[in-house]
C-alpha cells in the first residue's frame, strides 16, 4: 500500500471539506512559529507580517508565556466564576494599576469585550445618566469593525458583514470617523439619549485609518461636555502596536471604558478585558453579565505574563523605532513604483494601499509575498495590513522590505 503524502494541499483540501467556508486564506498550511518567522509544513520558512492580526505582538510562542501557559496548566485551568480563583485578583489588580482604572471585567474574545462594553454603557446610561428606559444610543464611526456578533454587525458599514444576516439590533447612531464637527453636530442635537462613543484610535480592518491629530482628544472632550462616555476599542491598536501601550495615549486621552483583547492572551489563548472606574463598572451587578471561561486562572496568569513582556522588553518603544524604518523604507519602495498610491500607519501598524488600475490585486501580491517568504493578508480589498511581531529587529525590518520591493518592482 502506498503511502498517503501529507502536503499543504491535503489540509486545505481537509479544511474546504469539513469546515465551515467563513475565512478565505491565502494557501499557506502552517505548522510551526517562533519570535516573527513561521513554517509551513514543506518546511518554507515565512516572515510573518499580519502577527495574527496584531494577536501575536511578543512573537510566536515567547518563552515566558509558554512556560507561564505549561505551569498553570499543570495547576488548574478553570473553576467558573461559581467561586473565587487564585489568580483573577492578581490579574485585575495587575491591570488596573497599570492602566489606571478602579475595575476590570474580563471576558475571552475581543467581540465579547465589544459586547460587554455596550451593555455597561447603556446601563451607566439609565442608572447614572437619567436616559428613559430603551432609548440609550450608542455613537459608532463609519467604516467601523468591531467584531462580527449580531449586535456588532448591526452598526457596521460594510455590506459583507450584514447582507441576509438581518434583522439587526437598533440603538445606533453612525458617524464620519475623523469628522469632528459632525460628531459635535450629533452630540448637540442627540446628547441627552447618547450613552456613549464607541471608537478604534486607528480603523484597523478598514485599512489602518489614522485620524487626524488631535481628533481623538477633541472627541474626547465633546464627549465629557455632553456627559457622554469616550469608549476606546483598543482590541488591535493596544498594547504596544501602535508605538504606544495603548494608541489613545498619543493624545493622552484616558478612555472612559477601555477594551483590550487580541494580543493580551500572547498569542496563546483568547483574553478580553474591560476596564472601568466603580462609577460605571458598579452599574452591571450580579447576574446581569457574564462568562463561564471570563476570568479563568489559565487566561489571568498567561494575561499577566504577556502585559509584562511588553513592559519589559521594551516591546512599544520597538515598535515605534521600527515602525519609522519600515514606513521610510516602503516610502522608498513607493518611489520606485506607480504601483503603491500611499503608505500609512503608526508604529508597527501599516499599510499599503495598491493602485487596482494597473490590473493586480492586493490579493495577487499577498500571494507574490508568500511565495517569496513574507505573509501579509488584503483587507478592504486593495490595502495590504503590514503588522510583523513587535520583537522584530533591524535586520529583519530590512529582509521583509526586501521582499516586498522584490515583490512588487517587477510587476508592470
Amino acid at each position: 500500500m502506498m503511502d498517503v503524502q501529507i502536503d499543504s494541499k491535503y489540509y486545505i483540501e481537509l479544511e474546504e471539506k469539513y469546515g465551515a467556508h467563513n475565512y478565505h486564506p491565502l494557501p499557506v498550511v502552517l505548522e510551526k512559529g517562533r519570535g516573527v518567522y513561521v513554517w509551513d509544513v514543506e518546511g518554507k520558512k515565512y516572515l510573518d507580517c499580519l502577527s495574527a492580526y496584531s494577536a501575536v505582538n511578543q512573537g510566536h510562542c515567547h518563552p515566558k508565556i509558554t512556560e507561564t501557559l505549561a505551569q498553570q496548566a499543570h495547576k488548574l485551568t478553570l473553576t467558573s466564576r461559581a467561586f473565587y480563583n487564585n489568580v483573577l485578583g492578581e490579574y485585575e489588580k495587575f491591570m488596573t494599576q497599570l492602566f489606571g482604572y478602579d475595575k476590570l471585567l474580563p471576558m475571552n474574545t475581543g467581540a465579547e469585550g465589544v459586547e460587554t462594553a455596550i451593555k455597561l454603557a447603556r446601563k451607566w446610561g439609565y442608572l447614572k445618566k437619567g436616559i428613559p428606559p430603551n432609548q440609550a444610543q450608542i455613537l459608532v464611526c463609519n467604516k467601523n469593525f468591531h467584531g462580527r456578533t449580531t449586535t456588532i454587525i448591526s452598526f457596521s458599514s460594510d455590506p459583507t458583514a450584514k447582507t441576509n444576516f438581518g434583522p439587526f439590533t437598533p440603538g445606533f447612531i453612525e458617524v464620519p470617523y475623523n469628522n469632528i464637527h459632525s460628531l459635535e453636530n450629533v452630540l448637540k442635537n442627540h446628547h441627552s439619549t447618547i450613552a456613549a462613543l464607541l471608537i478604534e484610535p486607528i480603523q484597523g480592518e478598514a485599512g489602518v485609518i489614522v485620524p487626524d491629530e488631535g481628533y481623538l482628544k477633541n472627541a474626547y472632550e465633546l464627549c465629557k461636555k455632553y456627559n457622554v462616555l469616550f469608549i476606546a476599542d483598543e482590541i488591535q491598536t493596544g498594547l504596544g502596536r501602535t508605538g504606544k501601550l495603548l494608541a489613545c495615549d498619543y493624545e493622552n486621552v484616558h478612555p472612559d471604558i477601555l477594551i483590550l483583547g487580541k494580543a493580551l492572551g500572547g498569542g496563546m489563548l483568547p483574553v478580553s478585558a474591560v476596564l472601568a472606574n466603580d462609577d460605571i463598572m458598579l452599574c452591571i451587578q450580579p447576574g446581569e453579565h457574564g462568562s463561564t471561561f471570563g476570568g479563568n486562572p489559565l487566561a489571568c496568569k498567561v494575561a499577566i505574563t504577556s502585559v509584562q513582556v511588553i513592559i519589559e522588553e521594551h516591546l512599544s518603544e520597538n515598535a515605534m523605532k521600527m515602525g519609522e524604518m519600515f514606513r521610510e523604507g516602503l516610502k522608498a519602495i513607493q518611489q520606485k513604483t506607480d504601483l503603491i498610491e500611499t503608505v500609512r500607519g503608526k508604529g508597527l501598524l501599516n499599510a499599503i494601499v495598491i493602485n487596482e488600475k494597473k490590473g493586480v490585486t492586493a490579493w495577487d501580491i499577498c500571494l507574490k509575498f508568500a511565495e517569496n517568504g513574507l505573509l501579509a493578508k488584503p483587507t478592504h480589498g486593495n490595502i495590504i495590513r503590514l503588522a510583523p511581531p513587535l520583537i522584530i529587529n533591524e535586520e529583519q525590518i530590512n529582509e521583509a522590505l526586501h521582499i516586498i520591493e522584490k515583490s512588487i518592482l517587477p510587476i508592470k
